[in-house]
């Protein structure tokens, strides 16, 4: 496996993006207050939310740009640059003075800095995903990958800790003023750390690639899987982020028990991803996507609508806990398998073009979303349906895959038992 400091240097932007989501997703009440004040609260956290999606729009490009140069010149340039323009973002956005010092500036700059952030990150995952699985040995990729994307949720929970902390130690004023800066600092003070441990990074080894070169007939079936996938997962995953909002706006739970939702994601985020990762390797990627899947499918339901009538802490970081855990449980095969999938030579590009259409589409909308199905309807119902949808398009795709963990290809036999 690759070392431990390789891992964690490609690790960063990947937990840096999350880290950047949740706290995004944590304090869009305070940042719509902040750049887009109005008399109605509802549409102050729309233009919010509307804004956090503005980034989105910037991953296509980000993916095309950034990933080609991982495919052409390395993964590691593409890695340094896409690294480098996360930090921009985050730190732009955090230090922008707020419409009440600059006016319509304010805005202006806000929306600039989230797609600078989007195009940075349209480029990671590629160009991340495509060296971590190439510097694997074969029958570990998923439990590597499993580090990235546990790194991610290690962030989520480190975030979720951080605003629950500072919700508590803060006024609802001073969470409006400079609060939410903070914690968008902190992640920011990774970038020179996280820069350094990529300056250091060899390239993945240049052997023989784990597939056949693709015809454009295949490669389009794969970019259509692929986006079915990620769809699901997106809306699912934004879906059980924007919990904390929820209980805030919807449920009237008070802002320090709503940002303990987070925590509780990212808790078990780890654990699924760790989990799901080893079992991927073990069993095949078409199990560890379908058997979640449909798990999910019967659990969205019932937790909503228990969180719909009880309005109790309790119930909502239980309802978290179950429905984190399960949804993270195929995360790390859906990334396999796509780069898995892909010859060397488009894998960076491939994956973050996959990657970045499916999340400016489903996912730059999917708060946004749930926030204007709950108002339109007004069912506090509305986001498990959304979802339920979500993970059945999903499920669909899981169902027409080719499996390619190499223990159930026979590509590679399976270590002998002990």
């Amino acid at each position: 496996m690759p070392k431990l400091r390789h891992v964690a240097a490609v690790a960063a932007g990947n937990a840096l993006e999350f880290y950047d989501f949740v706290t995004y997703a944590f304090f869009a009440v305070q940042i719509g207050r902040s750049f887009f004040p109005s008399s109605s609260a509802a549409a102050s956290l729309l233009a919010s939310l509307a804004t956090f999606g503005a980034g989105f729009l910037t991953r296509p490009l980000g993916a095309l740009v950034i990933g080609r140069l991982a495919d052409r010149r390395g993964r590691k340039p593409a890695m340094l640059l896409s690294f480098a323009l996360i930090g921009t973002g985050v730190m732009g956005l955090a230090l922008t003075p707020p419409y009440a010092a600059i006016g319509l500036a304010a805005p202006i700059l806000a929306i600039s800095f989230r797609m600078l952030l989007g195009f940075a990150l349209g480029g990671e995952v590629g160009a991340s995903t495509a060296y971590l699985i190439e510097a694997a040995p074969p029958l570990r990729r998923g439990l590597t990958t499993s580090l990235q994307a546990a790194s991610a949720d290690s962030a989520v929970l480190a975030a979720g800790l951080i605003d629950v902390l500072l919700a508590g130690a803060m006024s609802p004023a001073e969470l409006d003023i400079w609060g939410w800066r903070v914690a968008m600092l902190l992640g920011a003070a990774v970038v020179p750390f996280g820069l350094a441990l990529r300056t250091s990074l060899p390239e993945p080894p240049s052997g023989p690639d784990i597939v056949a070169p693709a015809t454009s007939r295949r490669l389009t079936r794969i970019a259509l899987q692929g986006a079915a996938l990620l769809a699901g997962a997106t809306i699912s995953n934004y879906t059980l982020d924007y919990l904390t909002t929820y209980a805030e706006t919807t449920l009237g739970l008070p802002a320090r028990v709503a940002l303990g939702t987070t925590a509780i994601v990212g808790l078990t985020g780890v654990i699924g991803d760790l989990a799901g990762g080893w079992l991927s390797d073990r069993y095949g990627r078409k199990p560890v996507l379908i058997v979640p899947a449909c798990l999910l499918l019967v659990l969205v339901f019932p937790c909503f609508r228990a969180l719909q009538h009880a309005r109790s802490p309790w119930i909502l970081y239980a309802a978290a806990a179950v429905l984190g855990t399960v949804s993270t449980l195929s995360t790390v095969s859906m990334i396999v398998v796509i780069a898995e999938s892909l010859p060397r030579s488009v894998r960076s590009s491939g994956i973050a073009m996959i990657y970045a259409v499916s999340i400016a589409v489903f996912g730059g909308s999917a708060q946004f979303m749930i926030a204007w199905l709950i108002g339109a309807t007004g069912d506090p119902l509305a986001p498990a349906w959304y979802m339920e949808g979500a993970v059945l398009v999903g499920l669909c795709a899981m169902l027409t895959l080719t499996e390619t963990a190499p223990i159930r290809t026979g590509a590679i036999p399976p270590p002998p038992r002990p």
